[in-house]
């Protein structure tokens, strides 16, 4: 497994190296050691699917508030999805800033996304799967989002009309700098 940064601080690419056969291939998709290597953490405590039917479905951009912050694996297992993380974090040196990654079963990538760092998706193939693993447990009363378009973040979707749940479509815009 091969570890990339993005140019969100604290977020990695992850890609598989297999070995190959006539068989097919075998690699692996995740090493606490290797992540704990780079900084990371590996242990897992929750595992989530989000099955997509349609192309052009967004999910985002969401995130736990304090003190409920999640560490995410984001992987596809079916399809192929357009994954965007946003940087929430005030201290952070990408504060703001958004980075994208396409996301499909043919490509076995994972995105590992930090504390703090909001994420979204929108699928660029019917019947599209992504499976998520959560180092933190998930607490409804710290769900938190903000608005997949606002212009504060600029965020470049790859599809126009996108197919939205209503929770989505209803977050308010980022607050300001002053607020």
């Amino acid at each position: 497994m091969t570890l990339t940064e993005t140019p969100i601080a604290g977020a990695w690419l992850l890609e598989i190296q297999p070995i190959s056969d006539e068989r097919g291939f075998f690699a692996r998709s995740l090493c606490v050691d290797t992540l704990a290597a780079h900084g990371l953490e590996g242990r897992m405590q929750q595992q989530s699917v989000s099955f997509n039917q349609r192309r052009g479905t967004l999910r985002g951009m969401h995130y736990q508030s304090a003190p409920h912050e999640e560490i995410k694996l984001v992987r596809v297992t079916q399809g192929r999805i357009y994954d965007v993380i946003l940087d929430l974090r005030r201290d952070s040196p990408s504060y703001l800033r958004w980075h994208a990654v396409e996301l499909s079963a043919d490509n076995h990538r994972t995105l590992y996304i930090p504390k703090g760092v909001a994420h979204g998706f929108q699928t660029l193939e019917d019947h599209s799967e992504v499976f998520y693993q959560m180092a933190q447990a998930y607490v409804p009363g710290h769900s938190c989002g903000v608005r997949w378009d606002d212009p504060a973040f600029a965020i470049d979707w790859p599809l126009a009309a996108p197919i939205l749940s209503e929770r989505d479509a209803s977050y308010p815009s980022y607050p300001s700098e002053s607020a």
